[in-house]
């Protein structure tokens, strides 16, 4: 496919019936792919280009690592079955995709004002059919490219900037430039971001009660990047083709909580408006514990998710390769 030049920022909202800035047709009416489009032969070839040491590391959290999800979601399980008399096994997983890391499919969340999704699809068309599903990525080779890792965590702590994990926190866009220019990186068109917060840093340290009551609590709080205009222009000036974090929701939870002007919601613009996936709690500590010491934040990625015909969302089986 051609790449696709993407107009301007101002130049949004494509589709006069859908949602203020939306990017519906772009890509054509009935695409599925979104912003995923940018991950052109090209960009893929170039992105191979950040493989130099052979180093690999595992991008999915632990599908129970939650023990209870926040939201009301039910909890991993997983049925070990004996098939006696031969001495085989079987399991069987129940997992919300929700309840770990994973990429929000643009079948997840609509447009709450339109009450549609991307590209004007309805609820009813969701219902019936398998119309946005996530396997459309799949059978498009998955979600691969160059990513760029922004560890806010480490920055925040080196500077006693206190970002509490387990509140509405917001994490200005501001902060986020900054350790873009500390790390010097430059971005390029297709690129795949990923935001350390230190979300799951900060889970991992809670006792079995402390993370059980935390899925628990009446309001949902945690932290995420700022939700507003700055932060939208310039995911959409640097043409990513996917924001991911270690954070429950990318941008501060809830995502309609009154820390977020919903006029300027990122699950509303990137996923409904313009076909872009949000990836939440993805694993980066080992990650970014290795980008530190070879002071190099950009490598080659692949996640493939599953190949559920009308799937919803999905763990990204995600692989950063330096």
């Amino acid at each position: 496919m051609a790449p696709v030049e993407l107009p301007v920022f101002d130049e949004l909202t494509l589709d006069p019936s859908g949602p203020k800035g939306n990017a519906w047709g772009l890509f054509g009416k009935d695409n599925s792919l979104g912003m995923l489009n940018l991950l052109t032969p090209d960009v893929v070839k170039a992105a191979a280009s950040e493989i130099k040491d052979g180093v690999r590391f595992a991008l999915d959290w632990q599908l129970n690592a939650l023990r209870q999800p926040a939201f009301g979601r039910q909890a991993f399980d997983q049925k070990i079955v004996f098939k006696a008399p031969r001495i085989v096994n079987d399991d069987v997983l129940t997992f919300n995709t929700q309840s770990s890391s994973q990429w929000d499919g643009f079948r997840h969340y609509g447009n709450q004002t339109h009450k549609v999704f991307y590209n004007g699809t309805t609820q009813q068309m969701i219902e019936s059919s398998s119309v946005l599903g996530i396997d459309a990525w799949v059978q498009n080779g998955g979600v691969v490219g160059r990513g760029v890792l922004l560890d806010i965590a480490s920055y925040a702590e080196r500077n006693n900037i206190e970002l509490p994990a387990f509140e509405s926190t917001v994490i200005p866009l501001e902060l986020v430039k900054r350790v873009a220019e500390e790390e010097n990186v430059t971005f390029r068109p297709g690129d795949i971001l990923f935001i350390r917060s230190g979300f799951t840093k900060a889970f991992e340290k809670l006792s079995e009660e402390e993370a059980a009551a935390l899925g628990q609590r009446p309001v949902a709080k945690f932290v995420g990047i700022e939700s507003s205009e700055a932060t939208l222009r310039w995911f959409w000036q640097n043409k990513f083709a996917a924001v991911a974090g270690d954070a429950v929701a990318v941008e501060s939870a809830p995502v309609q909580g009154p820390q977020i002007p919903q006029e300027w919601s990122l699950h509303q613009w990137c996923l409904a408006g313009w076909g872009m996936p949000l990836g939440e709690m993805f694993y980066l500590e080992k990650l970014a514990s290795h980008c530190a010491e070879k002071k190099r934040w950009t490598f080659f990625f692949s996640s493939v998710p599953l190949n559920v015909p009308g799937g919803v969302a999905s763990p990204p089986n995600g692989v950063a390769i330096l």
